[in-house]
């Protein structure tokens, strides 16, 4: 639905699709759906976690081997959904569980999201609502990259057939290798465990969702932020997509999607001229630096 169409704001909901904010009308919560969804995500990650680690006796020992991608993937993206509920039940914001997405991808999932029911109304649950799970997912997914680096293995490059996808790697990345690793030796990759591999979907997914675009968690920051000026924000985002999208294509999608799927409009807050505070600005600057940390411009390559 495009944000710009009138409409009563208590008839609808924001909801967080994939970890993207999208609106909805209203439903009931049905806890049953939630545990389904749940049960049907662990099984497909857990799947796409066996086929990565290879092997080749199909059996229930293989079938298990993916728990070590799908646990803390999973984790990352609940603890970063519960951020959302858990800040919208502090402003009394009627919000329900996580709902989890099972997918025939390479990763299982297509994420995660929450129903908020009710309109946020001002900058200050605003800011706390759209922080919390982005911030909450950045911090479960440290402990687990870390995890993730110890168990990664070097291969020596040569000989090694060129064409398959590589992983590009963020500010954050780079830094915990070289904390843990020191300088990779020279002919050699760090090829990733399944711990890690799930930690760098985890700050991709937070670097995707602190994008100062209309209802996503950035947008929902930066409007707490700066109020109208926002929208300004949003477009040069959403224009600096597009170069970005001659390195991968991925960001052209993702620029169509922000366009005519969610737009790049943050809706107007019920009680906008309400001040943020100084401790709610500290906090909406720190998702920015976790942003600049998290970002991947060129998240997969061949």
């Amino acid at each position: 639905m495009n944000n710009e169409q009138q409409a009563n704001p208590s008839d609808f909901k924001y909801v967080n699709f994939s970890h993207l904010k999208i609106r909805q009308s209203t439903g009931k919560s049905r806890l049953w759906l939630n545990a389904l969804l749940l049960l049907a995500t662990i099984l497909t990650t857990t799947l796409a976690g066996a086929l990565m680690s290879g092997g080749e006796k199909l059996d229930l020992r293989w079938f298990l081997s993916g728990l070590h991608f799908s646990v803390p993937l999973l984790f990352i993206l609940g603890v970063h959904e519960c951020g959302h509920y858990v800040a919208s039940r502090i402003h009394k914001i009627r919000a329900t569980l996580p709902y989890f997405i099972p997918a025939p991808t390479l990763i299982g999932t297509f994420g995660a999201f929450i129903r908020i029911k009710e309109p946020i109304v001002d900058r200050r649950a605003l800011m706390d609502i759209g922080a919390a799970g982005p911030l909450a997912g950045f911090i479960a997914a440290i402990p687990i990259m870390i995890w993730g680096i110890l168990t990664s293995k070097f291969i020596a490059t040569k000989g090694i057939i060129e064409g398959g996808m590589k992983l590009g790697e963020s500010l954050m990345l780079k830094a915990a290798v070289l904390a843990i690793w020191g300088k990779i030796p020279q002919g050699h990759e760090l090829y990733l465990s399944s711990p890690a591999f799930a930690a760098w979907l985890g700050f991709f997914v937070t670097s995707l969702n602190l994008l100062p675009v209309g209802q996503l968690d950035g947008g929902h920051i930066s409007c707490a932020l700066w109020g109208a000026r926002a929208y300004r924000i949003s477009r040069l985002m959403f224009l600096l997509l597009i170069p970005l999208g001659f390195f991968w294509l991925g960001w052209l999608f993702w620029a169509l999607i922000l366009l005519f799927a969610l737009g790049l409009r943050h809706p107007p807050l019920v009680d906008a001229a309400a001040p943020l505070g100084a401790k709610r600005a500290i906090i909406g600057y720190v998702c920015i630096a976790v942003f600049i940390l998290t970002f991947t411009p060129v998240p997969f390559a061949v």
